[in-house]
């Protein structure tokens, strides 16, 4: 089963980025995720099936249900 994340959740990951930060903000989701590291603001790519194997924790989920 997917895990539920949505744009503008917070995760922790259990690989951190080259300049040192772990947490990451989503900034769009589907097939593929755009996260955007918190400590140097760089944004990447990433697959979904990556994307959960790496995630450690949810830090931040954003507030209401947006389910269409």
């Amino acid at each position: 089963m997917p895990l539920k994340l949505n744009v503008g959740d917070v995760v922790v990951l259990k690989k951190s980025h080259p300049c040192g930060g772990n947490e990451f903000e989503i900034k769009r989701v589907g097939m593929d995720f755009r996260i955007k590291c918190i400590k140097c603001g760089k944004e990447l790519w990433i697959d979904r099936i990556n994307l959960e194997k790496r995630v450690r924790k949810v830090l931040q989920a954003e507030s209401g249900d947006e389910k269409a």
